[in-house]
């Protein structure tokens, strides 16, 4: 085995583990590994090598530094390039909140929500593709039942690896998905319309049908309109990719029910909050409505405990 060690170093202050639980979401995930001091995901070379990668922390919220572990049979210049990058988004380790740090500073509601989590940076997904598989695969779910789900496409689709702590298997790529077949996915417990849209959707990925790259310089408007046209992306799914897929942290996917719930105990509102309800109350805070999001999903993960 081969082992290559990188660094990133993240503006400060940051918290890699406040940007990994943001990411997992659940403690149930096993695409996104976290032992309470390392993350870990399994990455694939172009040759189809699995190679997994550790990011540990070394150094204080104040001075922070990355140690990236890349372990694999061959690990190229390259790839090692190519995994850092993908960190660096996943991890938010240059997202710039400077606004919102000045806007904390000055906004008392905004300050306690926000403080428990200094050097919190918003992370994304990998990939836009995996943010919508995540999107469909939590579609009229708990989140917990919808990570489970992803875990067993993971470990039915994605390439395997081991280590002392048993298997471990990257997230699908959209050729792989391409070519499930139905019934495959509904024993992994998918219903038959969820299997249907992840084929149809990896297919539009995998063909080029759906440009992710060029949604990256789309508006907002745009990208709704483009996403929604594919089977099973309604408007809550595509702004879930909005925050969690492109980064765009103003962005408060307001369809998702129970984070208009946590909105709403959050701000002690006597009425539950509808679609325009969460735009208006959010007003105030803009274009900071996704970092919203995310603080009360880590404030909820901790009141779980789990954390």
């Amino acid at each position: 085995m081969t082992e290559r060690v990188r660094h990133l170093h993240p503006a400060a202050p940051y918290r890699l583990a406040w940007a990994v639980w943001a990411l997992r979401r659940r403690p149930e995930n096993q695409v996104d590994r976290w032992d309470g001091h390392a993350y870990r995901r399994v990455f694939v070379t172009p040759s189809g090598a699995p190679v997994v990668v550790k990011v540990t922390q070394a150094g204080p919220a104040t001075k922070p530094e990355l140690v990236v572990t890349m372990t694999g049979a061959k690990v190229p210049a390259s790839f090692q390039q190519e995994v850092l990058a993908t960190l660096e988004r996943m991890l938010g380790v240059q997202t710039n909140l400077a606004g919102w740090q000045r806007l904390v500073a000055r906004d008392p509601r905004l300050a306690a929500l926000a403080q428990p989590w200094r050097g919190f940076r918003p992370p994304r997904y990998a990939s836009v593709f995996e943010a919508l598989v995540n999107a469909v695969a939590c579609q009229q779910l708990t989140l917990t039942m919808g990570v489970r789900l992803v875990n067993q496409l993971a470990a039915a689709y994605g390439v395997a690896s081991s280590n002392a702590e048993g298997p471990c298997y990257s997230f699908p790529t959209p050729a792989a998905l391409a070519r499930a077949n139905h019934d495959d996915l509904r024993r992994l417990k998918f219903s038959y319309r969820k299997a249907a849209y992840l084929t149809t959707l990896a297919q539009a990925v995998e063909s080029g049908a759906l440009n992710v790259v060029a949604l990256e310089t789309m508006d907002d408007r745009e990208v709704v309109e483009r996403l929604c046209r594919l089977p099973g992306v309604g408007r809550w799914s595509a702004e879930y990719v909005l925050l969690r897929g492109l980064g765009r942290t103003h962005v408060f996917p307001a369809d998702d029910v129970g984070a208009r719930n946590h909105l709403q105990r959050w701000l002690a509102l006597p009425e539950p909050l509808d679609y325009a309800g969460v735009q208006h109350v959010l007003r105030d805070w803009q274009p900071y409505g996704g970092l919203i999001y995310l603080h009360l999903l880590l404030k909820g993960i901790a009141e779980r405990g789990w954390m």
